[in-house]
């Protein structure tokens, strides 16, 4: 069986034109998951968008950005580029790197109320799941007016040195930073930078190419169809938030100490969906709507999601939410942004012990 490392092989298959033939194939094999969903044409229009989108961040992150020994941090996911449920209160940026090196991230610590940095196994285009290796969190760095830096590696750095351990077969870091006030928090200033070695990239080659195209048309075709199976399974809890099971959202590279409620809206134009629950002790919530693709909906001309901080109070003290086409004139209200079905999800960041499963009910306007 080929394989991308062998560097004859490699050349022999991009002067042939195989490796581009099979990147196209298995995009047009990707086509089949949009094909298959819902008997929509809103629905199927938005799949190929997605397809492209995932098209887009797979050339960047693996044909682009995907050298560890000159690692880049890059927004994989945003606001025209969305998977899997991703957090509107989210900056997410991610770095090639790997385990036979050693690194150094540093910068400024800013003010975003959330940051976390975590180290997993291979990277999105690898169809094994993306376990964790390392993890720390902006509370526990050592900030000095208002600077830090850690150093990722197998071994541990030194005393006195802040770590983000690794493992031999680590592939990703990924940043996640949590705005709850966009308006006043102030996102931090990162470098990564390898120390282990020579600066620079290394030279771009037959190798290189027949590696990415392969990894970018696992991204497209793995986890569009990864997802369509998520939501395949929400299917038996419309218009309801039962808790996801936290050992396949962490091998699929979901956060650990983050309590999820993955699940699927259906609303006719006049229902609205109300969701309550009591306000659980947490370090913050979040809730939010995205399309069948899960893919969150378009926040940047809509409220189409909530935390602890831009929920408005209610009188009781519960969390209410509602979800409706249009305005229902009630606290805290979602647009669905004129579709009839999606994904959503609401999650707790760490929470006191086992936080409350919301009550979800659907009624129809008067």
């Amino acid at each position: 069986m080929f394989k991308p490392e062998d560097p004859d092989k490699a050349a022999a298959r991009v002067m042939d034109g195989k490796a581009w033939d099979e990147f196209c194939d298995t995009l047009k094999m990707a086509g089949t998951v949009v094909r298959e969903g819902p008997d929509d044409p809103q629905v199927r229009a938005e799949g190929l968008r997605y397809l492209t989108r995932l098209t887009r961040v797979a050339l960047e992150a693996f044909v682009e950005n995907a050298d560890p020994t000159a690692p880049v941090l890059q927004r994989t996911v945003h606001e025209t580029a969305k998977m899997g449920n991703d957090n509107p209160d989210n900056v997410y940026l991610n770095a090639a790197i790997s385990g036979k090196h050693r690194y150094r991230l540093y910068g400024r610590r800013g003010t975003v109320h959330w940051l976390e940095l975590a180290t997993q196994k291979g990277s999105y285009g690898e169809s094994r799941g993306m376990p964790p290796t390392g993890r720390i969190e902006g509370k526990d760095l050592t900030v000095v007016d208002d600077h830090f830096e850690v150093f990722l590696s197998v071994d541990p750095p030194g005393e006195g040195k802040d770590w983000l351990p690794m493992q031999e077969d680590t592939g990703t870091l990924i940043v996640r930073q949590s705005w709850l006030d966009r308006e006043r928090e102030v996102l931090p200033e990162l470098h990564l930078e390898r120390i282990d070695g020579p600066v620079g990239r290394s030279p771009f080659s037959p190798v290189a190419i027949e590696l990415g195209l392969r990894k970018a048309g696992m991204l497209v075709a793995g986890a569009s169809r990864i997802f369509a199976g998520w939501v395949e399974g929400f299917q038996a809890h419309v218009n309801e938030l039962p808790r996801f099971d936290q050992a396949l959202s962490d091998q699929m590279g979901g956060v650990p100490h983050i309590t999820y409620h993955h699940s699927y809206w259906r609303l006719a134009p006049d229902e609205v969906l109300l969701i309550e629950c009591d306000a659980h002790p947490c370090d913050h919530w979040n809730f939010q709507l995205s399309n069948h693709w899960m893919e969150s909906l378009d926040f940047r001309h809509d409220r189409i999601h909530l935390n602890s901080k831009t929920a408005d109070a209610t009188e009781d003290g519960r969390i209410h939410i509602a979800v409706s086409a249009t305005d229902p004139g009630l606290p805290n209200w979602l647009t669905t942004q004129g579709l009839t079905q999606g994904a959503m999800c609401f999650r707790w960041v760490h929470p006191e012990g086992d936080p409350p499963i919301p009550t979800c009910r659907v009624v129809r306007r008067g």
